[in-house]
């Protein structure tokens, strides 16, 4: 290595060093701070390619989520400063929503096991909604539903805001958008396809929120290993290239896979879908399970009826029992115009990306110099601990204070799930998740009376 080599690699590990120095102001971080350094140090790597002294790629550890180093500075700025002054009073904050990027007066929160882990051993108290939670919004109203409510001295958590709104935001999202798509594909199969689209750290949150969701299986490796269920995928374009003859491929993937892989033989990669599919249910007989359509958009042309000719070239042939999978940029309009000619769906891009739900994390209280609550916001907030009752027959959900009465027989949405940094709240499994979620959705779609109220 150059002596100008190693002095830039030296400088950016100092400048490195500089900027952890910078976070790591506060007597409480110097011991995490020299693990850092000591790590910096011991690196013995000499590959002048990597652009990272201390990882291979740009994610952040487990450790540094929970030690909250993936929060914005001014989280620091405000911890310093309030330390300065001796400062740390106790407050309530509130996450929730005023918007939703889906046409509907209803999201399903996901990601409060994720926020639980990560904030437990703080001196805090908090209550939170059901993973899997239906709850409403309506941007006409200033009024609001809590997802989670945070007791605590505000030093002892301030940081944390980055990190519990990354949760909750991004995997909301994904669970509601499968939510509605599986609400609407009226029992055909949903599977995930869509972790290619997205960073591989998130694969596994992006599987279970799918699931959570609504959705029947998932694609990916590792989030089925997580969700301890079978992996479900066919084929891709790429096996039919490589082989070179889709006939023929199809016979190598029958020879090679266990029987218990399912035969869903890819008809749209050289040959017309149609064409193709009889081709398969002729190589394939009794073996073949199904096919899958993944027509490009620009060959697509009318998906529905190249579905229903398929169909009825199968059904002609004997092949009544074979499934139609179709994939490929579908959303809820899709699900609606082909799900009365297919048995399944391969979502990908829609779910996987969909928009996040755009919670934020608010105070509420402050304590006084009395050491009482008192109730605060800033502008355009409400101030004031807010609890939510939902009428279970209804879904009517009403907002209201705290010592205020609720309607007999309406249920609080917010329950324990932290108390001084004990988690309270025993998990639910992922299935049993799935299935409340999928009741909650049912339940809200088909209400005409749903709505969020105040008293």
């Amino acid at each position: 290595m150059s002596v100008t080599a190693t002095m830039q690699r030296h400088c950016l590990n100092w400048l490195l060093i500089e900027r952890i120095c910078d976070f790591y102001t506060l007597a409480a971080h110097r011991e995490k701070l020299q693990t850092v350094l000591t790590s910096i140090k011991s690196n013995k790597n000499t590959n002048n390619n990597r652009d990272l002294p201390d990882r291979l790629f740009w994610i952040p550890t487990q450790n540094e989520i929970k030690d909250a180093i993936t929060t914005d500075v001014y989280f620091q700025y405000s911890d310093d400063a309030l330390a300065s002054a001796g400062l740390n009073p106790m407050v309530t904050m509130e996450v929730y929503t005023r918007s939703n990027p889906f046409s509907s007066n209803w999201a399903v929160v996901c990601g409060i096991y994720e926020v639980a882990k990560l904030l437990e051993g703080l001196p805090i108290d908090v209550d939170a909604m059901e993973e899997g939670e239906v709850f409403l919004v309506d941007p006409r109203d200033a009024f609001y539903e809590p997802v989670m409510r945070i007791k605590g001295r505000y030093r002892d958590f301030a940081r944390y805001e980055n990190p519990i709104l990354g949760f909750l935001c991004q995997s909301s999202g994904i669970c509601t958008k499968a939510a509605r798509v599986s609400s609407l594909a009226e029992g055909k199969l949903n599977i995930s396809f869509g972790t290619r689209r997205a960073h591989p750290a998130l694969a596994a949150m992006i599987e279970r929120s799918s699931i959570i969701g609504g959705l029947d299986s998932v694609s990916n490796v590792l989030g089925a290993r997580l969700l301890k269920r079978r992996a479900a995928g066919t084929m891709p374009h790429a096996f039919i290239l490589c082989v070179g003859d889709e006939v023929k491929a199809w016979t190598i993937f029958d020879k090679a896979l266990p029987r218990d892989v399912p035969r869903i033989a890819l008809v749209d990669t050289i040959s017309d879908e149609k064409f193709a599919s009889i081709k398969a249910f002729e190589t394939l007989g009794d073996h073949l399970e199904g096919v899958r359509l993944d027509t490009p958009g620009s060959r697509r042309g009318d998906m529905k009826r190249i579905v229903q000719e398929v169909r009825w070239e199968l059904n002609l042939r004997g092949g009544k029992n074979l499934k139609i999978i179709v994939s490929g940029g579908l959303d809820e309009q899709s699900i609606i115009d082909l799900r009365d000619y297919v048995d399944g769906f391969g979502i990908g891009t829609s779910v996987s990306t969909a928009p996040v739900i755009d919670f934020g994390g608010k105070i509420v209280e402050v304590e006084g110099k009395d050491g009482k609550m008192k109730p605060v916001s800033k502008r355009g907030d409400l101030s004031g601990k807010k609890y939510v009752y939902r009428n279970p027959r209804t879904f009517e959900d009403l907002v209201t204070l705290e010592r205020s009465t609720h309607p007999k027989g309406s249920v609080p949405l917010l329950r324990p799930l932290i108390r001084n940094g004990e988690i309270v709240k025993k998990f639910a499994f992922v299935d049993e998740l799935q299935i409340r979620t999928k009741r909650l959705v049912k339940k809200v779609i088909s209400s005409s009376s749903a709505r969020l109220y105040l008293k």
